[in-house]
């Protein structure tokens, strides 16, 4: 290879390096193309599944500031470049290795800081960015009939003048109704 191949190929590691959140080492030996196609697409656009050579691999971890794959670069080695949710794309990547026993986790890193295989893995088990925002936004979403009726029952006080005892009135209405309301609300 030519050097000039050589240091364009070092650069482009580092430039993967330093745009990423996050990379994941891992060992491919024995998978095909089309094994090594379907985890891209289940990785997803956020994130380059690149095999790599280890030597420059090494050199532009080097040059990047990344320790975390020291002594690891053996084998046939492909990095996971993770831009989008860390947490998805690593859960992805876990999720192929077992079940294509082939594919193997070495370590990674987040944020700069080094996990080893047991850690990545553990790292995938979490709950991505993407399911949990979508968990507090349907909590929020859908807020409880009680607190709905509370809110309505005190601007009605307050458009008829009676905001001093709005609050007294609406929490004992509010017992009242609170039973037969959500009886209702479940029914339907």
């Amino acid at each position: 290879m030519a050097t000039q191949i050589k240091i364009s190929a070092v650069q482009e590691i580092i430039n993967d390096f330093k745009e990423s959140s996050a990379a994941v080492l891992t060992e491919y030996r024995g998978l095909s193309v089309a094994q090594l196609q379907e985890l891209r697409r289940a990785l997803g656009a956020d994130t380059k599944f690149s095999v790599v050579k280890n030597t420059l691999t090494g050199i532009a971890a080097k040059e990047a500031g990344i320790d975390s794959f020291d002594g690891q670069l053996a084998g046939p080695t492909a990095i996971a470049f993770i831009k989008g949710d860390a947490v998805a794309a690593t859960k992805s990547l876990t999720d192929f290795a077992k079940s294509n026993e082939k594919l193997i986790v070495k370590s990674g890193y987040f944020e700069g800081a080094s996990m080893d295989a047991a850690q990545v893995v553990a790292f995938g088990a979490l709950e991505s960015r993407e399911h949990q925002l979508a968990r507090i936004a349907g909590v929020l979403q859908a807020p409880t009939s009680a607190a709905v009726r509370t809110i309505d029952a005190l601007r009605a006080k307050r458009e008829e003048g009676g905001a001093a005892s709005a609050p007294a009135e609406a929490s004992a209405a509010e017992a009242e109704e609170a039973p037969a309301a959500d009886a209702a609300t479940e029914e339907a």
